[in-house]
């Protein structure tokens, strides 16, 4: 299955961004709001300057405490982004994911952002592929 396929079965809500100079504290609140475990820093919607996880948040609240949510989305970030590409195939991505050791992905056309995927989208992607092959299979072993 192709990334591309991932993103059309999405719902068209859009990516969730934040631009890079608000505050960590304002990214947390983003991120309770819409219950998502990620969210992309981009000054315009549209270009990727970087992401900012759950993960990064709680390592800077461990390190510094609760100071660390008046910082700068654009301090606390990941700044190199691993992107895919809407022909990119889900076993390509789980495997950057892995290799990676991160949950979320741009979808990437050139420069522009197009959407974002979890890791959990691909993995549901790659179970459907797996059942519809399992039922092939089986179908061709019954003669159907």
């Amino acid at each position: 299955m192709l990334v591309q396929q991932i993103l059309s079965a999405k719902s068209t809500g859009g990516v969730v961004t934040i631009k890079p100079g608000s505050t960590i504290a304002e990214a947390v609140k983003l991120l309770a709001e819409r219950r998502i475990g990620a969210v992309i820093v981009s000054p315009d919607g549209s270009s990727v300057a970087g992401i900012l996880s759950e993960r990064d948040i709680v390592r800077e609240l461990g390190q510094r405490g609760t100071d660390c949510l008046s910082d700068r989305v654009d301090t606390v970030m990941t700044a190199k982004i691993v992107g895919c590409a809407p022909g990119d195939t889900t076993d390509g991505v789980l495997r950057k994911m892995t290799d990676g050791r991160f949950r979320h992905m741009p979808v990437m056309q050139g420069e522009a952002m197009i959407g974002l995927i979890s890791i959990g989208d691909v993995v549901a992607a790659r179970l459907s592929e797996l059942a519809m092959e399992k039922d092939a299979l089986e179908g061709m072993i019954k003669g159907f």
